[in-house]
């Protein structure tokens, strides 16, 4: 072995050394940097096969180390049970938050809801019946029916505000994927030149990988790894990036609930909300995530009640405000003459019930109590729809009517049933995707302690290195400059 050999050997010992000490200065520096994950050299010895010739004989030693490159600690399964869960948890979290927003606009229950205002109603016609005649009673009757009406097209409002709100969601969500899509094209092209390059890509991939997080979140898209360092992302099986290439979407459909070009009208069974490619017609099926979760959200009502959560709370405030003019008025009627009014609800016959119903009494007057026949102190037609808040009224052919406040009650019911579902299932899928973030973050964040440790390591490792360095140089300096001066 030559010795000028050894001045090598003890080289790439500095070297790797040194690059250790990058490496670890890298990862502390970081340490609190979101989305990166922790790097290491990687070495391996450098073997004695080439120095086997004529020349040589016996066992040599290898040449040192080859730094052959700086690993990126990541876990591949780790990092798609993230992309999963995000894509669980934002599904869920989209439809909890909007149906929580439905729930707690009813007021249910509570002085302010419309069960209290129901029984306010329903007392007022007591009162009117214990005192018919009074202009006093039938005033305060008027005024509670009018809140009624108030409080059935507030609800439906508040319904029809959320279903607009989760529509411009859909159009910022996908204005966000196409953003992030496109920069997930250009890392692509990047990380793919470095890599071919022979570089070092570890602090792109980072990046890219928090970008297609994000995209699995919103989307519940799944990647698909290359051998060139590219990814693909899939949406609903078809390539959303691909390489260097990324396909925008775009938002189609209904604007609003109601109105011409809303989801209720007759256009909006063709028009339904939808996301499509914009370069090719044609729904794109959504898997998952917060997109996938306000869609879902968006679609219309259908016979059997499970279609849309926000189209649904909006025919059920619809079917209530039909139901209570028809059950109100079957009773009302009953006392009708030809001086007054044959129904005590009226609705605008345009638009959605809810909006369209009204009190047609105005006055005192107006308000039918009973049977003309029995003169106009006569309470029986308000005692009977009084009845009602009770649940025990009777029609005029004395077969029992439901009260319209059991019905409200059941409309309640099924959506705050509906909401705490919805609200468990995203707490559960939220604990989930927190428990893998926390899985991912101990394998690929950076324990300073850790980093310390390799600090002293490869410093110690730099000080040997240095230290055969020398010792070789000297023996060199030996052998050149002392040799043969021996008894000069």
């Amino acid at each position: 072995m030559s010795t000028f050999g050894g001045l090598n050997t003890a080289y790439t010992g500095l070297v790797a050394a040194r690059q250790g000490l990058d490496v670890v200065g890298q990862n502390i520096a970081n340490a609190n940097t979101e989305g990166y994950t922790r790097q290491r050299v990687t070495t391996s010895a450098v073997d004695a096969a080439d120095r086997v010739g004529l020349m040589n004989s016996g066992v040599l030693p290898g040449q040192g180390v080859s730094v052959d490159g700086i690993a990126r600690l990541g876990s591949a399964s780790l990092d798609a049970q993230v992309r999963a869960t995000a894509a669980v948890a934002g599904y869920s979290a989209v439809r909890a938050n909007a149906l929580g927003a439905v729930e707690a606009s009813m007021q249910e229950p509570g002085e302010n809801g419309l069960s209290a205002q129901l029984q306010e109603f329903w007392a007022g016609w007591g009162d009117v019946a214990n005192a018919a005649g009074e202009t006093a009673p039938t005033g305060v009757l008027l005024a509670q029916a009018g809140a009624v009406t108030t409080q059935i097209s507030r609800g439906y409002q508040a319904v029809s505000t959320q279903w607009s709100s989760e529509r411009e969601s859909v159009d910022t969500l996908v204005a966000e994927i196409n953003g992030a899509a496109g920069q997930v094209a250009e890392l692509n092209a990047r990380i793919r030149q470095s890599v071919a390059g022979g570089g070092n890509a570890n602090e792109l991939i980072d990046r890219r990988s928090r970008l297609t997080t994000t995209l699995a979140a919103l989307t519940g898209g799944t990647l698909v790894d290359r051998t060139d360092g590219t990814v693909d992302v899939l949406l609903g099986g078809n390539a959303l990036v691909t390489g260097d290439t990324a396909r925008p979407l775009v938002a189609l459909g209904a604007r609003t609930l109601d109105g011409p070009n809303g989801l209720t009208s007759p256009a909006g069974a063709t028009n339904p909300v939808r996301v499509e490619w914009a370069d090719r017609a044609g729904a794109i099926p959504v898997d998952g995530g917060e997109l996938a979760g306000a869609l879902s959200l968006l679609t219309r009502a259908d016979a059997s009640g499970t279609g849309g959560a926000l189209a649904e709370a909006a025919v059920a405030y619809n079917s209530f405000a039909t139901n209570l003019a028809a059950t109100v008025n079957g009773i009302y009627s009953t006392g009708d003459n030809s001086t007054l009014p044959g129904a005590f609800f009226g609705s605008t016959g345009t638009g959605p019930a809810a909006l369209g119903l009204f009190v047609r009494p105005s006055t005192a007057a107006e308000l039918t109590t009973g049977l003309a026949a029995n003169g106009a102190l006569d309470g029986s037609i308000a005692d009977r729809i009084a009845q009602l808040g009770a649940g025990t009224a009777v029609d005029g052919a004395g077969n029992p009517v439901r009260s319209p406040s059991i019905d409200w009650s059941n409309v309640v019911t099924s959506l705050a049933v509906t909401t705490k579902n919805e609200l468990r299932q995203a707490s559960l899928a939220d604990l989930t995707s927190r428990a893998a973030v926390n899985a991912q973050l101990s394998n690929s964040s950076v324990d300073l302690d850790e980093e310390n440790v390799n600090l002293l390591m490869f410093q110690h490792a730099y000080q040997g290195a240095a230290r055969v360095l020398t010792a070789v140089d000297e023996m060199l300096d030996t052998l050149i400059n002392r040799t043969g001066l021996v008894g000069r």
